[in-house]
């Protein structure tokens, strides 16, 4: 199966442009656009990439999507647009219904049953909607429990977007990511994926998340309530694996960076790689990693994020 997270970028701009108007925009598809770029690398409205993002991620077969920093409007023009096979997930962070950014999963319904989900705050109240101490937003991890209709396995997938400014909460939430992940794959004997925007690379100042998630850097203390209902006895030693690390190297893309900006890519600077999809437990197997590009012939970035893909097998 094939698996992606994607950081949408925010509708930033907001208009009363709906679905069906921008589908009935669309110009004819054999008329050429002359590839004329636009002025710049500015970023457009959520109108515009829209449309990009769902036909993008169709063509590319996906049947299991984590997206950070979709508003209302976004989750809920994804769901118009990927159709009736599709369910999704997810709460806005702010108040535990709409408001806010969701981390949603998005799942396609003829290849998944949804057993159950939740969501919990990465802060110290991780059970109401909470801000950590310093953090420049809330912060919310979607927790789904999927069954296969082909075959019956059974496994759970994690998606969340870590804070851009604190250091201190990035890894107090890789801490928890990585406990209730342990916990999943204790409990249940079977593969957890954990998807998202970490805001953090694999190396630098900003690592201390990736390295608590991936074992190479202990986690920090949890909140005593989370800790007590997530708590696992006889497993130690557990991490994630970075799927990119986990595929024969030449199914690996030459694309690196997951984070672009709405930057051109004669400057890259600024790009790093913070998106991340990444497994642990037992009966997975990784066969491909991707990093696609999010801009188009016309020079019209869907994001200032890339899309992350992985092609996964599960057997328990």
């Amino acid at each position: 199966m094939r698996l992606v997270t994607y950081n949408l970028r925010y509708d930033a701009r907001p208009d009363n442009i709906t679905v069906q108007q921008s589908l009935a925009a669309l110009p004819d598809p054999l008329v050429s656009p002359g590839y004329q770029r636009r002025s710049g690398d500015s970023e457009q409205p959520w109108s515009l990439r829209r449309l990009r993002v769902a036909e993008q991620l169709l063509s590319e077969g996906v049947v299991l999507a984590g997206f950070q920093e979709a508003l209302v409007r976004q989750v809920r023009d994804l769901a118009e647009l990927f159709g009736d096979d599709w369910g999704w997930v997810g709460v806005g962070r702010d108040d535990g219904v709409e408001a806010g950014e969701y981390s949603p999963i998005f799942y396609k319904k003829s290849e998944f049953l949804a057993l159950s989900y939740d969501s919990f705050w990465t802060s110290n109240t991780p059970f109401v909607p909470s801000r950590y101490p310093g953090a420049g937003s809330h912060r919310v991890c979607t927790t789904l429990h999927l069954q296969r209709r082909h075959g019956g396995q059974k496994f759970t997938v994690l998606n969340t977007h870590l804070d851009d400014r604190s250091e201190a909460q990035r890894r107090h939430a890789a801490s928890m990511v990585l406990a209730r992940a342990r916990y999943e794959a204790a409990t249940a004997g079977c593969p957890v994926f954990v998807l998202g925007d970490f805001n953090s690379p694999p190396e630098g100042r900003d690592a201390g998340a990736y390295e608590i998630a991936t074992g190479a850097r202990a986690p920090g203390p949890l909140p005593a309530d989370f800790a007590a209902k997530y708590a696992v006895s006889g497993a130690p030693g557990f991490a994630l694996c970075d799927l990119r690390a986990k595929v024969p190297r030449a199914a690996v893309s030459a694309n690196h960076a997951t984070f672009t900006g709405f930057t051109a890519p004669n400057d890259t600077r600024s790009w790093s790689r913070i998106d991340f999809i990444f497994a642990g437990g037992c009966g997975w197997e990784a066969t491909r990693y991707k990093v696609a590009d999010a801009r188009a012939d016309d020079g019209v970035l869907a994001s200032d994020h890339r899309p992350v893909f992985a092609d996964v097998r599960i057997s328990c």
